[in-house]
């Protein structure tokens, strides 16, 4: 019998290969965000998976994480996104709700017209026996077809029945995305994180790389990313696959 997640795997599958009809709003990248936001009034409803495999530590290791998100544009500016759920499946473990969020992101530069495209973003989680702060520095800079982004983000968690376990992490993201027509990009993104365990030393920093491939279809479109592990952080996946495909209204 399949696990939960195969459906899921299905049906992004399928969104991938629809016709290419129409542009559409769209995400370049699935790790690394971008200093645009949507347009007042516009409405963006998200489905995110993330596949993680096999560690140095445990070759048996499988899990899928799922995101709900509708995105919404508050102002030509300000843009907030609410998590309806975030959940995830365990190999051996089942499914387990993580939690929901709150997630905002202000653009201050444009990154055609200006030297560079700043925004900055804010995020909120809270699930049981769990509380995230997440903050984020966002640049981008458009080169006619190429879009290079970096982000440098500042995440701390709260976990146990009184919040009493604390760690924090520090992640920094480039990507670098290439358009062959309104309807497909492709490029890299690159991910570096270092952890602070109760907010004490660091631990030794992992960082993960690989391609990505972004195809709009009418209002719809979906954006995949591989990432390899290219240390060898023992609780680290060698493998991550995140895949979001979206709707716009």
């Amino acid at each position: 019998m399949l696990p939960p997640f195969a459906k899921y795997l299905r049906l992004l599958a399928v969104a991938a290969l629809l016709p290419l009809t129409a542009d559409a709003g769209v995400r370049r990248f699935t790790y690394v965000y971008e200093a645009t936001t949507g347009r007042a009034g516009s409405v963006d409803f998200e489905n995110w998976i993330t596949f993680e495999t096999h560690t140095p530590n445990d070759s048996g290791f499988r899990e899928a994480a799922f995101r709900h998100e509708v995105e919404i544009g508050i102002t030509d500016h300000l843009q907030a996104s609410v998590y309806l759920a975030d959940w995830q499946y365990a190999r051996g473990e089942g499914t387990s709700y993580t939690g929901s969020a709150l997630e905002l992101i202000y653009n201050l530069t444009n990154p055609v017209a200006d030297p560079v495209g700043l925004a900055v973003y804010q995020e909120y989680k809270v699930g049981r026996q769990f509380f995230e702060w997440e903050s984020k520095v966002i640049a981008q800079k458009n080169f006619g077809r190429f879009v290079a982004a970096y982000n440098a983000t500042l995440e701390a968690e709260w976990e146990g029945r009184d919040l009493e376990e604390r760690t924090g992490e520090l992640q920094q993201s480039v990507g670098l995305s290439y358009e062959v027509n309104p309807h497909f990009s492709f490029g890299v993104e690159c991910l570096h994180e270092i952890a602070f365990p109760d907010w004490g030393s660091a631990e030794r920093g992992v960082f993960f790389a690989g391609p990505n491939v972004s195809v709009r279809a009418g209002n719809f479109w979906t954006t995949v990313t591989a990432l390899g592990q290219v240390t060898r952080g023992g609780d680290e996946p060698d493998l991550e696959l995140r895949a979001i495909v979206g709707v716009m209204f």
